[in-house]
């Protein structure tokens, strides 16, 4: 049975958002520039709970609280504002930049960059909530994804 997957965005205070490149040893998509993190929660556990797991193990990013903003295919999308230093796992990710929110949104548009294909989806849908996305609405708890056991 295929999991539920999360993804999360991860941005400075001033907006700048945490691209990363999936590692190449990653059996979908290695290689590919995506957005922060994209991850299964474990059975039993809370959607936001896996992102802060998978933003510690693949990214050393500690002391983050994501907040849900979108739905994308029934998956939740979260986004982690925060000025912590990222130390990745260089077997998860194969690189990282930080860049501007606006610039990104852009290149993806334009096909100027090549994402994943649920990054090109999702990108579309964030720049919809608005130009800062450190100040885009969240959805409230009563969306919290649990995964069965």
């Amino acid at each position: 049975m295929e999991r539920s997957a999360f993804s999360c965005y991860v941005f400075t205070p001033g907006g700048r958002l945490l691209l990363t490149m999936r590692g190449h040893a990653k059996r979908t998509w290695p290689g590919v520039w995506t957005n922060t993190c994209h991850g299964h929660p474990v059975p039993g556990e809370p959607a936001a709970d896996a992102v802060v797991r998978t933003l510690r193990a693949e990214l050393g990013l500690v002391s983050v609280t994501p907040d849900l903003v979108l739905w994308d295919s029934g998956s939740p999308v979260y986004r982690v504002v925060t000025d912590a230093r990222p130390t990745p796992d260089p077997l998860e990710v194969g690189d990282f930049e930080w860049v501007d929110w606006a610039d990104f949104v852009y290149a993806v548009r334009t096909n100027e960059v090549s994402v994943s294909p649920w990054c090109r989806q999702q990108v579309a849908e964030l720049a919809a909530l608005g130009d800062d996305p450190t100040q885009w609405p969240t959805i409230g708890a009563k969306h919290t994804l649990e995964i069965a056991s």
